[in-house]
């Protein structure tokens, strides 16, 4: 399926086939693919939990409004980041570049996330969300559907699944196959609203 075609057919689907299994391979081109997913200053902050184990995914169900997707999808994954990312060995996300770039965006890379806690944060959940969409197109290209939760309660899954203190959830991910189509499009915004051309106007 070409990418166009993925991003139009995309759709957030609650309802999945319990018994169908994604093959490794194509899990693990996801996966692969995910790592492919662009990062600020290359961090690779993100870090995905493939949740496989049946009874951590019911209670992980527990805490997400008992929504059937996250026991029935072929694949859990909740998606979060190491907030420390930026100053952990970062010479590594550069290994392969020369000396020149690697003096000039190592020292940078501190500046700017030193101290700026907000930030870090931020970037977590920009580098979740990228790696997402990601997966989803890509989950889309293969004939799966997924759709993406934040309808759980981050603090009991983080306990469930051991998250670290300096690690951030973005969002939850499910990916499978559809036994129930997607509800029709609530309704998309027409272009006008939502493209702005060079800046907002002015309140009058």
């Amino acid at each position: 399926m070409k990418t166009i075609a993925a991003i139009e057919s995309r759709r957030s689907v609650k309802h999945y086939d319990p018994d169908f299994v994604i093959p490794k391979e194509n899990l693990d081109q996801l996966f692969s693919l995910a790592l492919l997913s662009p990062t600020s200053f290359n961090i690779q902050n993100w870090r995905f939990v493939n949740v496989v184990d049946k009874d951590l995914r019911a209670e992980i169900r527990k805490a997400a409004w008992n929504q059937a997707q996250v026991t029935e999808s072929s694949v859990l994954l909740i998606l979060c980041g190491n907030l420390n990312a930026w100053n952990e060995n970062p010479e590594r996300y550069w290994i392969n570049a020369s000396a020149e770039i690697q003096n000039f965006l190592v020292p940078k890379l501190r500046e700017f996330y030193q101290d700026r806690e907000w930030i870090q944060r931020d970037e977590v959940m920009r580098s979740c969300g990228i790696a997402a969409q990601t997966l989803m197109l890509a989950a889309r290209s293969m004939g799966y559907d997924s759709n993406p939760m934040i309808g759980f309660d981050q603090d009991e899954v983080g306990r469930l699944i051991r998250l670290p203190a300096n690690h951030a959830i973005g969002l939850m991910l499910v990916i499978g196959k559809a036994i129930q189509p997607a509800r029709s499009r609530g309704g998309q915004l027409p272009v006008e609203d939502v493209i702005i051309q060079d800046r907002f106007s002015t309140p009058d």
